[in-house]
């Protein structure tokens, strides 16, 4: 019998992705971005066939994808390496070369709404007003261009229109955990939840009639629920909730009158459809831990975009009960066997608040006894159950991870969420330290011989922890993470800086906490290797970031490496990049494992 070698461990790596899709109105037609030819573009599947056929060629994310309501063209958004200055552009079916619609150089742009005719384009805009945004009704066929919406105090976006186009649903954002909903038809601006000053959110709306909203709050609740308002009566309504659940997204079916739910408790998310007519609520059975995005045709047919820590995220279509895979996107070469599922644990922190981890335990045939500490990004986002590339990449190189859900954490209600608001380097941190602690307590590591590795809020808590708690690591890599609180607040977008105040804090009014939470003011006691990683064209945490502490630790003769990545912004959107990245990590790691025979 033929023998095979071990998969190599770049084929983890070569496994494929898809950020965003949307299905054309007569279903023939579903559109996806995806990283297939080693870049992301705009590829399609001329249903029923799901051989795909490559649109587009120009190698950037798409942010932003939907069909024109009679189906004759398609709307993406694209920024530039990067850089997040989403421009839109149209596409024919059949691809080729895109048609700009709104391009204006340093502009953001968001929220693509298209007329029932397809011939006016909402969207809301940087252009004119950085900081707090406008939203413009422009003409696909004359250019001409009306201002609609402008933000005043704070960054203010469209996200909905009613069937008849009279009212334009918008969200003003104060913070990542303080976000109201408004109606605004003509003149008149109507707040959809009743007025208080205690801060809530809205994350979800959808028009059911010209006159009815559904949307998702917690108003008044710690956890996100069903909620609706009758523009016509003024009346607020709580509809559905669940204990310890938060709903994160909503689509309405008008063909079966049913509404379909995402929810979201801790680690995993949850499907439900609810039956407008009946009034019964059913939980739907999904092939999906996670679940990114959901489509509802007008047949009323349903497609999902979601995944698992063991299987990339695919597309599904749930017809007659059953889901059936479009997409089937696995890790290319690797038998499901050899794939890890995390462990699901709990530990009390510092103040006995309880925080949720996931912890992903490499195989014994490839165990090398070495533990990587993951915190999370955000830091208002979690750690779930989805697939990461890089975590089953390090796991099959023997690599354990441990993963916590530290305060802050989405999935646990808006209080646990607040928990980080003005405190990003106290309870935190804290509340990994004592992850830390669990794991030596349980056997699993030793104090000062764990990995620490971390991207985004997560590299900013991986240098804190290396300059606050250094003896518990022996390597540290951090990827595009703060390092001085002062000039991160300063040097975000612009339609950042209004929320600031509450989630980082006041430069001025909290000098002293700046201080004691900038990572770059405990160069003294970073101590262990590292390695640092950077996109240049990062707008969210900008290069000069990385710059510095880099410069600073080589201003003190400390083993630091730095790898800046010139066409990348904040992540990887080039597999070239991505792979070079993580093997880079793993040969910086390989250094410091220690040989260990297993009983």
């Amino acid at each position: 019998m033929v023998s095979f070698p071990k998969p190599g461990a770049e084929q983890f790596l070569r496994t494929f992705s898809i950020r965003d899709f949307a299905v054309s109105p007569d279903e023939n037609q579903l559109v996806f971005s995806t990283n297939l030819s080693g870049k992301y573009n705009l590829w399609a599947m001329n249903l029923p066939s799901t051989f795909p056929t490559q649109l587009t060629f120009n190698n950037q994310s798409c942010h932003g994808l939907l069909y024109d309501k009679q189906g004759r063209f398609i709307m993406a958004g694209f920024d530039d390496d990067g850089n997040e200055n989403t421009q839109f552009y149209g596409l024919p079916l059949h691809g080729g070369t895109l048609k700009p619609i709104i391009n204006e150089e340093g502009t953001r742009n968001t929220g693509m709404i298209l007329s029932e005719d397809g011939k006016k384009l909402y969207y809301t805009s940087s252009k004119g007003n950085p900081s707090f945004l406008n939203t413009y009704k422009h003409d696909l066929e004359t250019g001409a261009e009306e201002l609609i919406l402008e933000g005043k105090t704070t960054p203010t976006l469209s996200i909905g229109l009613s069937p008849n186009e009279e009212t334009l649903l918008y969200m003003m954002g104060y913070s990542n955990t303080h976000s109201l909903l408004y109606a605004k038809r003509g003149n008149e601006n109507t707040l959809l939840t009743p007025s208080t000053d205690c801060q809530h959110t809205v994350s979800d709306a959808c028009f059911a009639t010209n006159d009815l909203i559904y949307f998702l709050t917690n108003y008044d609740a710690d956890f996100t629920y069903l909620a609706s308002y009758n523009l016509e009566t003024n009346e607020f309504t709580k509809v559905k909730d669940i204990e310890n659940e938060s709903f994160t997204t909503l689509k309405y079916d008008q063909h079966k009158q049913h509404l379909y739910i995402v929810s979201e408790k801790g680690v995993e998310d949850t499907v439900y459809m609810y039956d407008l007519g009946s009034d019964e609520w059913e939980k739907i059975q999904t092939p999906c831990s996670t679940i990114d995005k959901l489509v509802v045709t007008k047949s009323g047919n349903l497609y999902m975009l979601g995944g698992t820590a063991t299987k990339p995220d695919n597309i599904y279509r749930f017809t007659d009960n059953e889901w059936t895979s479009l997409t089937q996107y696995t890790v290319p070469g690797v038998d499901h066997s050899e794939l890890v599922e995390p462990d699901v644990i709990s530990y009390a922190s510092f103040d006995g608040l309880e925080i949720e981890s996931l912890f992903f335990k490499a195989n014994n045939e490839n165990d090398n006894g070495e533990i990587i500490l993951w915190p999370h990004g955000g830091p208002q986002a979690a750690e779930r159950k989805f697939f990461r590339a890089s975590f089953q990449f390090f796991l099959n190189n023997g690599y354990s991870i441990f993963a916590p859900n530290f305060r802050g954490s989405t999935g646990y209600g808006l209080a646990f969420m607040k928990m980080v608001d003005g405190d990003w380097g106290y309870g935190p941190r804290l509340d990994n330290v004592a992850g830390l602690d669990w794991l030596i307590d349980n056997g699993y590591a030793e104090k000062g011989n764990i990995l620490l590795m971390g991207g985004s809020y997560g590299g900013y808590m991986a240098l804190l922890l290396h300059g606050r708690h250094a003896d518990y690591f022996k390597a540290v890599v951090d990827i595009f993470g703060p390092s001085d609180l002062f000039s991160f607040v300063d040097s975000v977008p612009e339609d950042w800086k209004p929320m600031m105040d509450q989630w980082v804090g006041n430069p001025e009014r909290d000098k002293e906490k700046f201080i004691e939470y900038s990572p770059i003011t405990y160069l003294e006691t970073m101590t262990k290797p590292m390695l640092v990683i950077q996109g240049a064209n990062d707008p969210r945490v900008v290069k000069e970031e990385s710059d510095q502490i880099v410069q600073a630790l080589k201003d003190k003769d400390r083993e630091v490496e730095y790898m800046l990545l010139e066409d990348e912004g904040h992540g990887f959107s080039k597999k070239e990049n991505e792979i070079a990245v993580y093997q880079k990590i793993l040969s910086f790691f390989s250094q410091f494992v220690e040989s260990k025979v297993k009983s």
